[in-house]
This record gives C-alpha cells, sequence and structure tokens, in this order.
C-alpha cells in the first residue's frame, strides 16, 4: 500500500488524496510527503492508522525523511507511535486539551466513554453546544461496535482550529463496510447505493422493519450529517469504492431545509475510488454556529418522522383496481 500525504487534505478538498491512494497490496505500507509542509484532516491520519493496523507484515513500514516541522505534528498526533516509527525527535508533549485528541483506537463503551470526557476541554463551550459533538462521537463509534465488526475497534482523532473555532472529527475502522452490513437486510447493487440508505433514517442492517426496532432506529448517521448541514459544515463517508460528500449550505440560504434523502441535498458522489474495506467518517462542526441541541433535534426528529410516515404510507397503500 502507497500513501502520499499532500500539503492539503481537508473535507472540502479531499478528493485527489481519495483518488491517489494505492491500497491493493496490503503485504506492506509506504508513506510519503508533500515536502514542504502537510496539513491534514483527522480523517486522514485515521486512515493510516487502519491501514497499518491491517498490513500482514509489519517489518515492511517505508517513511520518507520528513524535515518539516509537520514531522512534530505527526509525532505528537500520535501517528509515529501508532505505526510504531521512531521519528528521531524529542518534543515537550504540552497538554492537548483545548487544541486535539491524539489518534486513539476505542475498543469497548468504557473506552468510548474515556475518549468522550478527554474530548469535552477541547470545544470551549457550553454544556448545549457540547452535546452534539458528544452525540456524534458516540454514534459513529457505536455504529463500528455494532455494524463493522472490525477486530481493530474504531479509530478516532479530532482537532480543534481556533482561528475558524471548529472542530475536525474522523473516524475510521477496517470492517466489513456499509455494503455488506446493510446487505443482510436489503438487497443492495453498490456501494453508493448502501452509503445513501445508511444515510437515510429508518434504515438500519439489523432489520428490515421501517424505523428500525426500539434499540436501533436507524437515524443515528442521519442525524449527524443533519447537524453538519444545520452548520454549514462538510460531511463525509466513504466505504468500499464510493464516497459521499455533503457540500457546505450556501449562508445566503437562510432556511435549512433537511431531506430523508441524502441525494437531495447539495452534496457530491463519487464512485469506482480505491476500495476501503471498512468505512470512513469525517465531519467539521464550527462551533459558533451550533443551535441549540434541542432544537436542532426537534428539526431532525420532524424529518424523521416525516419520512417514516412516508414509507409506511407507501409501503402499505393499497392497489386501486379500474
Amino acid at each position: 500500500m502507497k500513501i502520499h500525504l499532500p500539503n492539503s487534505a481537508f473535507l472540502g478538498n479531499i478528493d485527489p488524496f481519495l483518488d491517489s491512494i494505492d491500497i491493493d497490496d496490503n503485504s506492506s505500507l509506504e508513506i510519503t510527503f508533500n515536502e514542504k509542509w502537510v496539513s491534514v484532516h483527522p480523517i486522514v491520519l485515521c486512515m493510516i492508522s487502519a491501514l497499518w493496523l491491517s498490513t500482514k507484515n509489519k517489518s515492511n513500514l517505508k517513511i520518507q525523511t520528513l524535515e518539516t516541522k509537520s514531522k512534530n505534528y505527526f509525532e505528537r498526533i500520535g501517528l509515529f507511535k501508532i505505526l510504531g516509527y521512531d521519528s528521531g525527535i524529542n518534543i515537550v508533549e504540552h497538554d492537548p486539551s483545548g487544541r486535539f485528541i491524539p489518534i486513539t483506537i476505542i475498543k469497548n463503551s468504557d473506552e468510548l466513554n474515556n475518549f468522550i470526557k478527554d474530548m469535552i476541554p477541547l470545544l470551549h463551550q457550553e454544556p448545549e453546544q457540547v452535546n452534539p459533538i458528544k452525540y456524534v462521537i458516540s454514534e459513529l463509534v457505536r455504529n463500528v461496535f455494532e455494524h463493522s465488526k472490525s477486530n481493530s475497534g474504531a479509530i478516532i482523532s479530532a482537532q480543534y482550529y481556533k482561528k475558524s473555532n471548529t472542530i475536525r472529527i474522523g473516524v475510521v475502522d477496517n470492517g466489513i463496510g456499509i455494503k455488506e452490513a446493510i446487505s443482510k437486510s436489503y438487497n443492495i447493487e453498490s456501494d453508493i447505493d448502501a452509503i445513501k440508505m445508511a444515510l437515510t433514517p429508518g434504515i438500519t442492517g439489523t432489520t428490515t422493519n421501517i424505523g428500525g426496532t426500539e434499540f436501533n432506529a436507524g437515524a443515528g448517521l442521519f442525524f449527524i450529517k443533519s447537524i453538519a448541514k444545520v452548520n454549514r459544515d462538510f460531511f463525509v463517508m466513504y466505504s468500499g469504492d464510493a464516497m459521499y460528500k455533503l457540500l457546505r449550505t450556501p449562508v445566503k440560504k437562510k432556511k435549512i431545509i433537511l431531506y430523508s434523502d441524502p441525494f437531495n441535498d447539495r452534496c457530491s458522489k463519487k464512485e469506482k475510488l480505491p476500495y476501503w474495506q471498512g468505512t470512513a467518517v469525517g465531519i467539521d462542526i464550527c462551533l459558533d454556529k451550533h443551535q441549540i441541541f434541542d432544537q436542532l433535534l426537534d428539526l431532525i426528529k420532524k424529518t424523521y418522522r416525516k419520512n417514516i410516515k412516508e414509507k409506511k404510507k407507501k409501503r402499505f397503500k393499497k392497489p386501486r383496481f379500474i
């Protein structure tokens, strides 16, 4: 496998990075960098970590010598630690609270709860603004526990950007992928169709029941995408050979409309990408644009209930004979 880290790879411009990765041969991992500087989204760091965990021969790691300041960043964020790579540098590890959460592997609920506690200082916000972020983390990681069958657990990292007052979050696994998970209950032809269903409220791979079950309503990813949309931020989901990207809603559009069909959103879709064995999710949330969580959930729940009602009405509509 070969990964090249460009000078910039965030959700808005992540397409070239995904196009360039070579992940067919998991017998080794080679990482190269832009020679001047590198600045990437946490989802990218988590993807590299996931690839390393799936590399069969751990002695076959090649990392290009890096002389820029980015080297210190990769050391501090924990990438080199995950890779077991000796960067040859010693840095003073200041308390990361309020700035970032290093790359972390979460394998159970206790570790998830501890991670969320560590994240609270990262947000610099009041409780009503912290709750949506805690919800996003919980849902994304629990999805890995419940659906991915990943032996490595959920790989997660987050970083706070003071200038834009934005938190960027990446959650990645190398499990069975969305298509296989959804296919347990539905007939799915492609990875992009699987992503669409995963983002549609009331759809879950655990049952064919409309609206899910009392334990899994099939609305978690829809809620997360909706949080990003209401805040006019990016959301990306990549699984198999397909990627869905929610684009920013223009500021000139004062009214935000939530669609149960994710393809009706302002988005981009891409297929025939290098095949990702598992699922990678990234989200940006600008904290100074947040609505109070209860108001946001009210808006989301209205769309969810409307979608379920329409689905049931369509399913049970009696045929008319002339």
